[in-house]
């Protein structure tokens, strides 16, 4: 039978292995453990010193080469849209100055602006659904006809569009009263605002994604309606090219839904990367590509499929009647 004296025994061996062990750990222990993390801390520090320092290199690289672009883009999209007029549709939280710089790009390039419409946060509420679709019906050209199955903003996409561009030049630039009737009924019922003359059809479309996606639960029908808006300037034009900036690291909002569907990706182009001068370059070639009848999805994101579009095919020389060629 064990008895106290026992139990009073182990006790206090028990307390004197914990104040050995105290001991230790203080002394024998402390002195190499403290220089461990000392070393790990000096490596950390120096670690992130050097990445400091690689991001202010790649910062300075890029802020230089953005404007050795910019300084040159005229002379890079120079004569590539002659002959074409654009029209700039910016989206509810677009950045304005973004479509200010796409705008000097487009018209480096050789083609007129006939004018912005930017749409405003009641175009894509969800209470006033109903209401666009309504006005949709209303102001429609007699020519224009809609599927069965279209919702309130492909409706509303068609009628803009068809307001909007053409993809006959003969009547690009000139004033047309059902067009400027449609835009009056869309600006008076507080869902876009205008600028310029956008009655006067364009042959291509450029519009502008919100700075940041929409959020909330009605935010993939708000994005949905800025795609059908694409969709429906792409059909009723030469094309259309959406374009924003996006995180390289991020595939969200209407770009990434444009991407997403093959219906409009087939159709619509897009550009990730309009804040840097070369991203601009892009939409002007994106532009001249959908003139051409191709689309891509372009920039810096994880879903593009590339940088810029590949260089239009150079004209075959004509003969000329002595045997050689000619322009």
């Amino acid at each position: 039978m064990i008895d106290f004296r026992y139990h009073l025994v182990s006790i206090v061996a028990i307390f004197l292995a914990l104040a050995l062990g105290i001991v230790l750990g203080s002394t024998v222990l402390y002195a190499p453990l403290v220089r461990f993390t000392e070393d790990t801390a000096a490596r950390l520090r120096a670690r992130n010193y050097q990445l400091q320092a690689e991001k202010a290199l790649a910062l300075t690289r890029g802020g230089a080469s953005d404007a050795f672009v910019a300084e040159r883009l005229p002379r890079l999209v120079e004569g590539s849209l002659a002959g074409e007029s654009v029209v700039l549709v910016e989206a509810p939280g677009a950045d304005a100055r973004q479509g200010e710089s796409l705008l000097e790009a487009v018209t480096a390039a050789g083609a007129t602006l006939s004018g912005r419409v930017a749409l405003t946060d009641r175009y894509l509420a969800a209470d006033q659904a109903t209401a666009l679709d309504q006005l949709a019906t209303t102001v429609k050209p007699l020519a224009l006809t809609f599927p069965v199955d279209s919702s309130p903003y492909q409706k509303a996409a068609a009628v803009l569009a068809s307001a909007l561009v053409t993809t006959d030049k003969t009547v690009a630039g000139k004033e047309n009263p059902v067009s400027a009737g449609v835009l009056d009924s869309f600006e008076t019922g507080g869902l876009v605002t205008l600028d310029g003359e956008p009655a006067k059809p364009a042959t291509l479309a450029i519009v502008v994604a919100p700075a940041t996606p929409p959020e909330g639960k009605d935010a993939g029908t708000q994005t949905g309606a800025l795609v059908s808006l694409a969709s429906g300037l792409d059909a009723a034009a030469e094309g259309s090219v959406v374009a924003g900036v996006v995180p390289t690291s991020t595939a969200a909002g209407l770009i990434a839904a444009v991407r997403s569907s093959g219906e409009a990706s087939a159709a619509v182009s897009t550009v990730d990367n309009i804040d840097m001068a070369f991203g601009r370059v892009v939409v002007v070639y994106a532009l001249r590509e959908q003139v051409a009848g191709e689309a891509g999805q372009y920039g810096l994101g994880s879903d593009a499929t590339a940088t810029e579009p590949e260089p239009l095919p150079a004209a075959t020389p004509s003969p000329t009647p002595d045997g050689g060629t000619g322009g």
